[in-house]
């Protein structure tokens, strides 16, 4: 069974992006489960999306959430909820993380020294295997800061540590996204896979 743990803050596109991963699978015939635990999100509040695939078709997936130190692959959309999910991740997985932070409310009125350059210092330290994607590049050249979920997503898939490729995803993105978008996520998943080849 492979495991996915993805976790950023409210508005970034996690849950989507865990249903996306999750689609790309069932396509293939595997089965999936997700789940998601989701505080004030809407708000700015920490989500974690759970995603688990069988390896094989006919493996059933016996429940959605991902046990402690059991994923495969930990998907950050923010540096520091990475940091603080890390327990999940199992001894030889790989972080794939945004470095740009998204600053808590206490931070910006000077309660918090929190830092994203921090929180991946401290990735790169705990984890055997730990990828800073430069979303901020992607988005810019993909026209839209709407796309860091799917630039994620391909670089996960470039990893190939979940056993989907950049093909199956983009199938799953042709049934979950509006026509209008496709393109420029594509775009954004083709960049995200590519940028695992210049780490």
């Amino acid at each position: 069974m492979k495991n996915c743990l993805l976790c950023g803050v409210g508005g970034q596109g996690t849950v989507l992006a865990s249903r996306i991963i999750a689609a790309a699978a069932m396509a293939k015939g595997l089965d999936a489960r997700t789940a998601e635990t989701i505080g004030m999100a809407q708000r700015g509040g920490s989500v974690v999306s759970h995603v688990r695939i069988g390896e094989v078709p006919g493996e059933k997936v016996t429940g959605p959430l991902v046990p402690e130190g059991s994923a495969d692959v930990l998907i950050g959309f923010e540096p520091g909820e990475a940091a603080r999910n890390l327990r999940y991740l199992r001894p030889d997985g790989v972080v794939i993380v945004c470095g740009q932070e998204v600053r808590p409310v206490t931070a910006s009125l000077g309660q918090s020294g929190y830092r994203g350059e921090d929180a991946v210092v401290y990735l790169k330290q705990k984890a055997a295997h730990c990828f800073v994607i430069d979303v901020e590049r992607i988005c810019g050249e993909c026209g839209s800061p709407r796309v860091t979920n799917v630039a994620l997503v391909g670089a996960m898939a470039g990893t190939g540590a979940m056993s989907l490729t950049v093909p199956d995803v983009e199938k799953a993105l042709e049934t979950r996204l509006r026509p209008s978008l496709l393109e420029m996520n594509r775009k954004a998943l083709i960049m995200g896979a590519e940028g695992m080849n210049q780490l």
